[in-house]
């Protein structure tokens, strides 16, 4: 299964392909033939880059799921934050059941994610009203990223695990963890989204 949205890109390099092949073989255009292997690599890594395979979602209110597919970078206070690499699934998924609240994007430049300095980024702040108060999750934007894509608007219901967006060529999701809510994961640890339990309700 491949990511909602990544169909113009993924079609974009197939075309370019197809096209630069056509111009070899029909009229020899000088380096169509390169344009069209460059253009192919291109399409098999967009159908990489862009796989969005199911996940086995184990819901449960009383604990918190991982947000996103990566390694913990940083827990601060009751924030954890989550780097994605380019190998890494880049599909956001809901880390507990809870009504969106509000989404507020915000512009902003394009310094590694793994960085101090990212909360500068263009980012997405997403708040979720559930049972045990409001949780935040923030997408950054990475250093070639230049989109953040929303899934759902103000007022959607989701279900633990749900898709709620994801974030384009490497970038780090940061949660909220609510106070009644143990951390179970440490720096360093590889998490997987809707599937790795990073919380339990104490």
């Amino acid at each position: 299964m491949l990511a909602k949205g990544s169909f113009p890109w993924i079609l974009t390099s197939i075309t370019v392909s197809v096209v630069s092949f056509c111009a070899y073989l029909l009229y020899k255009v000088p380096y169509s033939e390169m344009i069209a292997v460059l253009a192919f690599s291109v399409t098999i890594f967009f159908l990489f880059f862009f796989r969005d395979p199911e996940r086995k979602i184990e819901e449960h209110d009383s604990h918190m799921l991982s947000p996103a597919d990566g390694r913990i970078v940083d827990i601060r206070d009751r924030k954890i934050c989550i780097f994605m690499n380019f190998q890494n699934v880049h599909v956001n998924r809901l880390p507990i059941t809870g009504k969106i609240h509000t989404i507020e994007h915000k512009k902003g430049g394009y310094i590694p994610a793994f960085c101090k300095d990212s909360h500068r980024n263009e980012r997405s702040h997403t708040l979720i009203e559930t049972e045990h108060g409001i949780v935040e999750v923030i997408q950054i934007a990475g250093t070639v990223t230049r989109r953040i894509v929303s899934y759902v608007q103000e007022g959607d219901h989701l279900k633990q695990g749900q898709r709620f967006g994801m974030i384009r060529f490497g970038s780090r999701v940061d949660v909220t963890i609510p106070e009644n809510f143990e951390i179970l994961i440490k720096k360093g640890d590889r998490v997987f989204a809707g599937e790795t339990v990073i919380a339990r309700i104490k």
